[in-house]
């Protein structure tokens, strides 16, 4: 599946690399509108304009403006992400794709740490239920938060190709399984 656009947030790479407490506190302050000291300033990628307040994201500051810019259309104010993407479209369930949350954490493309917070938020939000089973589904409200940061990046729809999981099937098959017969060739082994 080709990218159309990679202007969404995004969350560090090297997230694996701190401690837990360091990821809840980043994770949790994320959005929240922050002051430059005296005599500072931000930088926004974005708009590239020099600012005194901004919204901090994992350690980039953002304008408003940018920050508008960057949600996605039914998400509700809430800063959607791949792992959002791969997350809700791992909860709708689908054939040979289970939608427990132990899988979904493992495959979502973030560190099973990350992806239990954005699970508990997505439900907090309203996109997505966890059955008592651990089994996570996702709401009307997800569907279309879903298919907003799947138009933003893919400029279409949410297609199941879109999935991580199902990018690294296309990208690197399972290999075929060769099938021992018995014949009138020696067993060498």
């Amino acid at each position: 599946m080709i990218k159309r656009s990679e202007f969404v947030f995004h969350y560090p790479s090297n997230l694996h690399q701190f401690d837990l407490a360091t990821l809840v506190s980043l994770y949790r302050s994320r959005g929240e509108p922050v002051r430059a000291p005296v005599g500072e300033l931000f930088g926004c990628p974005v708009t590239h304009r020099l600012m005194k307040e901004a919204k901090r994201w994992f350690g980039v500051t953002y304008s408003q403006q940018a920050w508008d810019l960057l949600l996605t259309k039914d998400a509700k104010g809430y800063p959607l992400t791949e792992v959002e993407l791969n997350v809700l479209g791992l909860s709708i369930g689908f054939p040979g794709l289970p939608n427990t949350r132990e899988f979904i954490e493992k495959n979502s493309g973030g560190t099973s740490q990350l992806v239990f917070m954005v699970i508990n938020d997505l439900r907090a939000f309203g996109f997505a239920d966890e059955s008592d089973a651990g089994v996570v589904t996702i709401t009307q409200d997800g569907e279309d938060a879903l298919n907003g940061i799947a138009r933003r990046i893919y400029d279409k729809k949410f297609l199941p190709d879109m999935l991580l999981v199902n990018q690294k099937r296309m990208v690197a098959p399972a290999p075929d399984v060769a099938v021992k017969t018995t014949g009138p060739q020696i067993d060498l082994f």
